[in-house]
């Protein structure tokens, strides 16, 4: 689709328009100024045109301040990409210099650009506006983000020029990259990406968002989420960090396969446990990636006794991969690829009735359910009922009886029978019939 980029100075309002376009909150909106430092993405819809939406972060164009700097790299590249570009100005503050060095720069992209005075709240602002003229960038369209006062009249210049798409479904595989801050996400990201797409510095926390961006491998699209360092809810004390952890759960919850990144150094720690966890109650896909290994002194068994110690850790979770990369060095990291599409083929697989009840249920009738409160526990038969995520019905005499060691024994012979490594699967217990 067509990509729409919005882009302007710090705190002008840039992600509250975003909010308002897609009719979400889905972008970070905070007083404080540089907040947004990735660029967002996100599908648009106006006049029945569907477009790509990007927000960028505030730029400053001569700041040497390492944020200031790599968000003005990140913009850069968003307004390259972009189709038609809208450039946010505030009412109340007027035309200032660093908006003249914009409109300069935007200027030389020889793209479509719709000049956005915001903070417009009534009539009476709008005279404001008409210094924008001065820019030499067209007609400045007076309006308020907040509100939503006069959008539609800009955004029908925005998606004149652009070309006319369906949205359809997309069925492109949606890896999410979730972990604690500075274990290596975004370098991951671009590691696979091939370019310099995520903010990266040594600085934890710096990905505040969840952004999407699309790798090709072998000729197959695939999207990568990249997603914010989650933190223990007690080291949360900006409100933006809080919208963080809910923006990396929501990627989550949208992706098929979830690749949880951990530090080579520290090993699996109680934080890495509750972001699993997550991953295993949306019933995702799940790799376990230790990054950094190339700063790790080892031997040959090194890897086998972390495997060991990590899946040991995680007892339940223990069909999880574990794959050691290192992001720098780019050591292994085109096996992720390889592993999550072999996931997602599972997560997607059904297993005929007929071959489910053969195999599985002639197994456990060999070890039975236990006798609970001197009732004779017996599994008649078994059923797949659906797929991505997988869940299995088990129909029995007495299932609110059954014990939870059962159940686990079930899952671990279910594993053995059929290829669900990194697979979350679930089960449902169900009475016989009605007489029993």
């Amino acid at each position: 689709m067509s990509l729409v980029a919005i882009v302007g100075r710090p705190n002008v309002g840039k992600s509250t328009l975003f909010n308002r376009i897609i009719q979400e909150r889905h972008a970070i909106v905070e007083a404080e100024p540089g907040v947004t430092r990735d660029r967002l993405y996100a599908k648009g819809e106006w006049a029945g045109k569907n477009f790509d939406l990007v927000d960028t972060g505030g730029i400053v164009p001569h700041s040497e301040e390492l944020f200031d700097r790599a968000i003005r790299e990140q913009a850069m590249l968003a307004i390259e990409e972009a189709d038609s570009i809208v450039f946010v100005v505030d009412a109340m503050d007027g035309i200032t210099p660093t908006d003249r060095e914009i409109a300069d720069l935007l200027r030389t992209a020889n793209k479509p650009i719709t000049l956005v005075v915001n903070k417009c709240d009534s009539h009476q602002h709008d005279i404001n506006a008409t210094e924008f003229y001065e820019l030499g960038l067209g007609e400045p369209f007076p309006i308020s983000a907040m509100s939503g006062r006069s959008t539609g009249e800009f955004l029908d210049q925005v998606v004149e020029p652009l070309a006319n798409v369906s949205d359809e479904d997309d069925d492109r595989l949606k890896i999410a990259i979730v972990g604690r801050p500075n274990v290596g996400k975004s370098s991951l990201t671009n590691a696979l990406l091939g370019e310099e797409r995520m903010v990266v510095t040594p600085i934890a926390g710096t990905t505040r968002d969840a952004i999407d961006s699309v790798v090709k491998y072998y000729g197959e699209e695939i999207v990568l989420i990249d997603t914010a360092g989650l933190r223990r809810r007690s080291n949360i004390k900006e409100s933006v960090e809080l919208y963080s952890t809910m923006r990396t759960a929501r990627a989550i919850d949208r992706c098929d396969v979830a690749i949880v990144m951990l530090d080579a150094e520290l090993g699996l720690e109680a934080q890495d446990k509750r972001i699993i966890s997550q991953v295993v109650e949306a019933r995702k896909g799940l790799i376990i990636a230790v990054n950094k290994w190339d700063l790790i002194e080892k031997d040959t068994h090194t890897a086998g006794k972390m495997d060991t110690k990590i899946k040991e850790e995680l007892r339940t979770v223990d069909y999880a991969p574990v794959i050691f990369i290192s992001a720098v060095t780019k050591q292994r990291i085109s096996k992720i690829l390889d592993m999550a599409k072999e996931i997602q083929v599972r997560r997607e697989a059904r297993i005929p009735t007929h071959e489910l009840n053969d195999r599985l249920i002639d197994m456990l009738d060999r070890t039975p359910p236990p006798n609970v409160r001197g009732r004779d526990l017996r599994i008649n038969y078994a059923t797949q009922v659906k797929t991505e995520p997988p869940v299995f019905a088990f129909f029995l005499n007495f299932p609110d009886l059954l014990p939870d060691s059962y159940k686990r024994y079930i899952e671990r012979q279910l594993r053995k029978i059929y290829p669900l490594e990194g697979v979350p699967i679930s089960f449902v217990f169900r009475k016989k019939n009605r007489d029993d």
